[in-house]
């Protein structure tokens, strides 16, 4: 092996301190990019953060907006007219229930040979439609099993009184009968005697 020459040494050592000397400038470039490329992640799960929160305030705000929305203007519903009329006393039968004012009033004209009334069919218990069952000669509700005489009075299940009967007259004019939802009557307050819950047939 051949011996190094003075100048093959001067330069083996000027290459060495080139070396050392660039490694610590390297260092502080790494750092600086180590420390830029952690802002920058820093920066995407900060924005991520605020962009969840800002969904979470904006759908927040709407659900306020909405219920605010829903109560000063609420959805108008169709409501059929308080008063109508249902026809003539000679258009319903002796004995029978008539259900054709049911879903479009609300009520059942009931005949029971010496009077004619008219029922709200609404369940006294929570409000729920009953149905006439003609073979079993009762009402019954369907939501929580109430059941009600033909002439509304209450027998069976929760319901706590009678179902409401409507005003019924005859139109002086006409000669119909006019049912009046707006004003009724109830039987556990001895408002069924009332004249103007009933009319009388022959």
């Amino acid at each position: 092996m051949a011996e190094e020459t003075p100048k093959e040494a001067a330069e083996k050592q000027t290459s060495s301190s080139a070396k050392d000397a660039a490694a610590p400038a390297a260092a502080p470039k790494g750092k600086k990019a180590a420390e830029k490329e952690g802002k920058k992640v820093s920066r995407r799960g900060f924005f991520s953060w605020a962009a969840v929160g800002w969904v979470g305030f904006t759908a927040a705000i709407g659900g306020c907006v909405s219920a605010f929305n829903r109560f000063m203007f609420p959805n108008v519903l169709y409501e059929p007219p308080t008063s109508f009329k249902v026809g003539r006393p000679e258009d319903f039968a002796e004995g029978i229930v008539d259900e054709r004012f049911k879903e479009s009033n609300g009520v059942w004209i009931v005949n029971s040979g010496g009077s004619l009334y008219a029922l709200i069919a609404i369940c006294t218990h929570l409000g729920c439609p009953p149905n006439w069952l003609e073979a079993q000669n009762k009402f019954k509700c369907p939501c929580h099993g109430s059941g009600y005489y033909k002439n509304g009075i209450n027998f069976e299940g929760p319901t706590p009184r009678p179902l409401e009967r409507a005003k019924i007259f005859l139109d002086p004019d006409d000669g119909q009968i006019v049912v009046d939802k707006s004003q009724r009557y109830q039987w556990e307050m001895g408002q069924w005697e009332d004249t103007d819950s009933f009319i009388e047939v022959v």
